[in-house]
């Protein structure tokens, strides 16, 4: 994950310094500050013709006092059926997830891995339902799907341009 350059807060202000740096400095900063914090974590992607972009993001949620995000983008061209376009954004926010989960463990902050993937069968992201939720369970995070999922269907999805 050694993408900082990538990185940056919601105002477009970049992040230059490792993420795992700047979390562990973030909720530093927001704990000595007296505030109950809370992480959720996910990624939303969009088609744009011959490319699909992703958004991953980073949530902290000041309980009680709104919240803020660290977001990334990338592009890729590599053709995807929605299947493996909602498993690669469930891998996606592992990916950050795993990485910060330690920075988190210390600080004694919740952490939370939201998919993008609709709980209603009628929706084609449906399909890749179980197979999300088994993969981030079984890497031991906390899973949210559709309507809970508010980091991957909101927030992330905001961003995608």
């Amino acid at each position: 994950m050694e993408q900082n350059q990538r990185w940056r807060k919601l105002s477009g202000q970049r992040v230059y310094i490792p993420i795992t740096e700047e979390v562990a400095n973030t909720l530093s900063k927001e704990i000595s500050a007296g505030n109950e914090m809370k992480v959720c974590i996910g990624t939303d992607s969009q088609v744009k013709g011959d490319e699909t972009e992703f958004a991953t993001v980073i949530v902290f949620i000041r309980k009680g006092k709104g919240g803020f995000m660290y977001l990334r983008n990338e592009i890729t061209s590599q053709k995807m059926h929605i299947k493996q376009r909602m498993l690669t954004e469930a891998s996606k926010s592992i990916e950050v997830a795993y990485a910060l989960c330690g920075i988190f463990s210390k600080y004694g902050v919740d952490l939370e891995v939201h998919a993008d993937i609709n709980t209603n069968p009628t929706f084609k992201s449906n399909g890749a339902l179980k197979d999300a939720m088994s993969f981030i369970t079984g890497m031991g995070f906390v899973f949210k799907a559709k309507p809970e999922a508010f980091a991957s269907s909101s927030c992330a999805n905001k961003v995608v341009q």
